[in-house]
């Protein structure tokens, strides 16, 4: 295999479950979004798996590339969902309930990739098959438990910051909403700074080979 085929195969390998995981991640806000009683997103036609429907053109595409070929860490976003939290009822367990999907299922994704790729394992494949799959698997893995845990996190704008919102006392979620200005700078000292490495990376490492059995 030729170093451009094997970086292809590489690409291949790890962009499609990334974008898998974030489209289902982002259409389930607003599934859920519908079984609260906000349509928003369905008529935006954003309840689709389509994924040119969910990519942004900065956060999907030119931010990671920019930031892969500086040699920094490497984050993205795609489009978000329109909610209109305002429309859930009732509201506070709504807006819980939503910003929980995402994650949630980016979980549920890690953990039936994790199914497959132990069944996977037992098949005898042969040739490129048997060399792109199990990674596929693995890879997808890899990806979702990051965009779960990492979405969990308690900072607004991320979707573990709403579920925390949700269920503060009224006046003390306010109060809380106000920081969501500075969400984004937060973001980034979160992401270049120690504290990630030190205290997120383990936790995303260990789901990750719990779920295959000790591989990573």
């Amino acid at each position: 295999m030729g170093n451009s085929h094997a970086f292809i195969i590489t690409l291949l390998i790890w962009a499609v479950p990334t974008v898998l995981a974030i489209v289902f991640h982002e259409v389930m806000h607003g599934r859920i979004a519908l079984v609260f009683g906000d349509d928003t997103a369905a008529r935006a036609g954003r309840l689709t798996f389509n994924p040119l429907h969910h990519i942004d053109p900065i956060g999907t595409v030119a931010l990671p590339a920019l930031l892969l070929f500086l040699h920094l860490p490497v984050f993205g976003y795609a489009k978000p969902v329109p909610v209109d939290f305002r429309r859930l009822n009732p509201p506070r367990l709504g807006m819980v309930a939503v910003a929980a999907a995402g994650p949630l299922t980016n979980f549920a994704l890690a953990a039936s990739s994790a199914i497959a790729f132990k069944f996977v394992n037992t098949l005898p494949l042969a040739g490129l098959t048997a060399y792109v799959l199990p990674r596929l698997l693995e890879a997808s893995v890899a990806v979702n438990v990051m965009l779960g845990v990492f979405n969990l996190l308690p900072l607004l704008p991320l979707d573990g910051g709403r579920v925390l919102a949700g269920i503060m006392p009224a006046a003390l979620a306010r109060n809380y909403a106000r920081l969501e200005r500075f969400g984004f700078l937060l973001l980034l000292l979160l992401l270049y700074t120690d504290w990630f490495e030190a205290m997120i990376s383990p936790v995303i490492l260990t789901i990750t080979r719990t779920l295959l059995g000790g591989v990573a």
